[in-house]
């Protein structure tokens, strides 16, 4: 099987403290992958300088993505991936930001990011400074909300459905057909904890009590009449 070559994160650290300076918050390698994080303002100078400098070489943005931790005071992180061309390497970094604090455009770097933000906009509802299209890109025309948000709810506040009567789409609130069903989720191999129809068949029997009757494996058997003998004649001499 061939296996491609990927250069070694030796040395990645420590080039990246070198060139990020005061930018850079923290950075830490786990299980063989290294997340920088750096501070919010300074996004597309950190980004440019992993994406420029020689060693470094991380031409490629691969994904934006959000994530919400709504107990922290900013509640939001934005990941970039990166990945090297050269090095065939990744990198991670990522800020933090909350609901009213947009986040610097990386459209001047990587023209896909604008894609890649509005993405985390229409999901969490973090701006980006500088996007020159923030719009939705993933829910529908007129949507209230951000979908991700872990305060949001699952079934939404508008559906939208085709009308038969009007002949066109309609919005209206949320309704659920049927009542909430909670399911236990239990694993297979734990059981439940209450009883269901047919767990007496298997209970075991106390010592020296009588086994059940087998059930008929089919119809009983007619035990057939013997034929009555006929007398026979006797002849005359």
């Amino acid at each position: 099987m061939h296996v491609p070559r990927t250069a070694s994160d030796e040395g990645v650290i420590v080039a990246a403290k070198k060139v990020l300076g005061k930018a850079l918050i923290a950075a830490n390698e786990l299980v063989g992958e290294i997340t920088l994080t750096v501070k919010r303002e300074a996004i597309a100078k950190v980004l440019q300088k992993l994406r420029d400098t020689p060693g470094l070489e991380y031409q490629q943005l691969m994904e934006i993505a959000g994530v919400d931790y709504p107990d922290r005071a900013e509640r939001f992180e934005v990941v970039y991936h990166l990945l090297s061309l050269t090095k065939n390497r990744r990198i991670r970094v990522k800020l933090s930001t909350d609901e009213a604090t947009p986040v610097p455009s990386v459209t001047s770097l990587w023209p896909v990011a604008g894609w890649l933000e509005r993405e985390v906009f229409d999901m969490y509802g973090v701006g980006f400074a500088g996007n020159p299209d923030l719009r939705r890109i993933l829910t529908d025309y007129g949507f209230e909300g951000h979908p991700q948000r872990k305060d949001f709810p699952l079934t939404g506040f508008v559906e939208l459905r085709y009308s038969e009567a009007e002949k066109r789409v309609i919005y209206e609130p949320v309704s659920l057909p049927q009542d909430f069903r909670t399911f236990d989720f239990l694993m297979p191999w734990e059981g439940a904890e209450y009883r269901l129809p047919g767990d007496e068949k298997a209970t075991g029997e106390a010592p020296g009590a009588p086994s059940p009757a087998p059930a008929a494996s089919g119809p009983p058997a007619v035990k057939a009449k013997p034929m009555a003998k006929k007398p026979r004649k006797k002849s005359a001499k």
